[in-house]
This record gives structure tokens, C-alpha cells and sequence, in this order.
């Protein structure tokens, strides 16, 4: 069988180091991974992701930022690819209030950069990683594809509806299939350190007071990482019409409250409760409607809240022997 030729952007992250691993077991592609490796969190932390690959004779793996045309042409001229995962993004809701400017120039312009070159270079598919937070702060609920979702709230959401908005338009202009993600709420192993589970694991197991907003009943779609990278991998083998959006989530919401309990029972610690006043660009409430992508793509997670936390809690306790 001839091998196939995929880029993924941001690969060396949380999620992305997991779809490398997948594709690298498929033991169909030739992977490239393209990261800036940026300070967003520790460098090493995503070096480490994808120590494990060195020495794999199917992954190459490219050092620079999305946002320079050059250097991303310089990608593409190096590789045949068949499908793109855009996964690079700076990420977060909270910090985007501070430097809008930049989540702007990364989310949009450097996605702007990858389908221009897409286009230049005949790639068939695009496969863009979006947000649940394009919804915005909606009553609502389950969250449909068929949403409107003009109604963003923080300059993060509004990065990633631009994506999904310049995904259609290359879409409709060009031979380029693009699928695009509303991802919710992703955690597992290697999970970024600033995200919820991960930090409120490290405060508890410091004993120091972890840092609740409100009080602590919104309610999230935690979708554990294993079910996401089937969605994302279901995704790229999508042929069916030639722009699409999908969410990728558990489908089942669990309040904040719920979730730092069932840390406390994971960790065997107590929790320490810091209450502060809501933040700006928090939504009250995520909630997929996942039956597109269960018809479509085969979509069927797995992993509900209380495995997924065991999961996580025993992979951390293994990168923090000294707390416990």
C-alpha cells in the first residue's frame, strides 16, 4: 500500500501528540509535524510529547511559526501532503483577554497562511480543530452544528469562528474539502498544564487552594482525549461533501463542583477552595449534540467523567511520584 503524506500543525501538543501517535500506529502515513514550540506553557513539555517518535523513520518534524508565509511554504515544498490537521492555535479563553492582537494573528492570519498554501499546493483535505466557545454564552443546550454562531464572547472564540468562516470560503473557491472540529473541553494524559483538570490536580496535590469561579455550578462537556483523536481520525477519511463542521464531545454535562469531587476521591486530598467572582469570556454551561458526527463520522465516545478522571489522575500520579 502507498504511504500517505499528512501535515499536523501544533503536533507536538496536548492533542496533536496524540493524533501523531495514532497515525504513526496506522502504519499508513508519512507524518510531519509542524510547531513553534512557543512559551505558551513549558517548550519541554511539548518536546517531550514527541521524544517518544525520535528515531521514527515516518515522522518528520519541523520547528516554526504558521505565521510566517515563508516559512510555511517551506513546509509544503518539502512534503506531498495529502491532508492537513490544523491544530496549531494559541488556546484559551481567559488569555486572550489579555493579548487579543495575537491570538489574532496566530488563529486567523496563520490559518489564512496554511490554506492559502493548501490551495497553492492541491491538497484534497483540511481538517481544521475548532471550539465549542464559538457558541458563545447560550441558554440553549445541546449545542447544534446548525447554531448560529455570530454571538462570540471572548477574542478566542471569535479567532476560531474566523477559522471555520475562511475554511468555507477555501472550500467554495477552491478543490478543498475542509471539516472542521468544535472540540469540547478535551482532557487526558499530557493534557496543557494551565487547563482545569490538570492545574486543580497539581494544586490539590500541593495542598495549595485551587481557584473556583463562581460557585462552581457551570457545567462543562469533559470529552476524554482517546474518544476526540477517533473523531479527528474519522475526519481526515471524510469524503462526503466538501465543507463540514462537527462537534466532538461527551455529550453529557458535569458540573464543577462534580468534577473537583471526584479529583478529591482520585487523589485521596482534599480540595482547598479559592472562590473568585466569574471571569469575562466564561459561558455558563458546554453541551454537544454529537448525532451529526455519530451519523457521519462513525463518532462514538467512550469515556464517561469518572473513568476519564482515573485515567487522568493515574497518568499524573506517574509524572508526580514525589506527592504521593
Amino acid at each position: 500500500m502507498d504511504r500517505k503524506n499528512i501535515l499536523v500543525t501544533g503536533g507536538a501538543g496536548f492533542i496533536g501528540s496524540h493524533l501523531v501517535r495514532r497515525l504513526l500506529s496506522d502504519n499508513i502515513w508519512n507524518v510531519t509535524v509542524f510547531d513553534d514550540f512557543n512559551e505558551f506553557y513549558s517548550p519541554e513539555i511539548k518536546r517531550e510529547n514527541i521524544r517518544e517518535f525520535d528515531g521514527n523513520e515516518n515522522l518528520k518534524v519541523f520547528e516554526g511559526d504558521i505565521c510566517s508565509s515563508e516559512t510555511v511554504e517551506k513546509v509544503f515544498g518539502a512534503g506531498d501532503f495529502d491532508v492537513i490537521v490544523h491544530l496549531a492555535a494559541w488556546a484559551g479563553v481567559r488569555p486572550s483577554l489579555l493579548n487579543p492582537k495575537l491570538y489574532a494573528q496566530v488563529n486567523v492570519s496563520g490559518t489564512l497562511n496554511l490554506l492559502e498554501a493548501a490551495k497553492d499546493h492541491s491538497v484534497k483535505q483540511f481538517v481544521f480543530g475548532s471550539s465549542s466557545s464559538v457558541y458563545g454564552s447560550r441558554c440553549e443546550v445541546p449545542f447544534s452544528e446548525t447554531d448560529v454562531i455570530q454571538n462570540p464572547i471572548s477574542p478566542y472564540a471569535a479567532t476560531k469562528a474566523a477559522g471555520e468562516l475562511l475554511c468555507h470560503t477555501y472550500s467554495h473557491l477552491y478543490d478543498l474539502r475542509t471539516v472542521c472540529l468544535r472540540f469540547f473541553t478535551v482532557y487526558g494524559a499530557s493534557q496543557r498544564p494551565d487547563l482545569a483538570i490538570h492545574k486543580f490536580s497539581k494544586l490539590i496535590a500541593e495542598g495549595k487552594p485551587i481557584p473556583v469561579f463562581g460557585d462552581g455550578k457551570t457545567r462543562r462537556d469533559y470529552t476524554y482525549v482517546d474518544d476526540i483523536i477517533h473523531g479527528v481520525r474519522a475526519a481526515i477519511d471524510y469524503d462526503k461533501t466538501p465543507n463540514e463542521v462537527f462537534n466532538l464531545g461527551e455529550s453529557q454535562t458535569v458540573e464543577l463542583n462534580e468534577l473537583i469531587r471526584l479529583l478529591e476521591e482520585n487523589l485521596e486530598k482534599k480540595a482547598m477552595i479559592d472562590r473568585q467572582p466569574m471571569q469575562p469570556g466564561d459561558v455558563p454551561q458546554t453541551f454537544a449534540d454529537i448525532s451529526k458526527a455519530r451519523e457521519l463520522l462513525g463518532y462514538n465516545p467512550q469515556t464517561k467523567i469518572a473513568e476519564g478522571i482515573t485515567k487522568f489522575v493515574k497518568w499524573f500520579k506517574k509524572q508526580n511520584p514525589e506527592r504521593f
